[in-house]
């Protein structure tokens, strides 16, 4: 999920407007719009922990990084928690094939 549809979706949760927000973490109602609308695209670190303690989330969670956050799927946690037990090696290796896999043109 993108961070502005999982800001999005956390506004809505809590029942905030824009504006309260805007308000609670020292921002323009228009920029929070521009988050959530992808307009803006890289909000700073300090926006992101104002918006996490806003929300009562991490900020793991607000920009899918979190391997245990409530919206990733299960073959996802299970293929992070296999990573842990192999070697240094093992996983630099399985790095560069993502990464290739991630280069593919469709």
């Amino acid at each position: 999920m993108s961070i502005a549809a999982k800001l999005k979706e956390l506004r809505l949760r809590k029942g905030m407007s824009l504006q309260a927000v805007a308000d609670a973490v020292g921002a323009s109602k228009a920029h929070i719009w521009d988050l959530e609308t992808e307009r803006a695209k890289n909000p700073t670190i300090e926006l992101l922990v104002k918006l996490s303690r806003c929300f009562d989330v991490s900020v793991a969670d607000i920009i899918g990084e979190n391997p245990d956050g409530e919206d990733e799927k299960t073959e996802l946690k299970a293929m992070y928690r296999d990573l842990k037990d192999l070697t240094d090696q093992d996983r630099e290796t399985i790095k560069m094939m993502m990464d290739r896999l991630k280069d593919r043109k469709p």
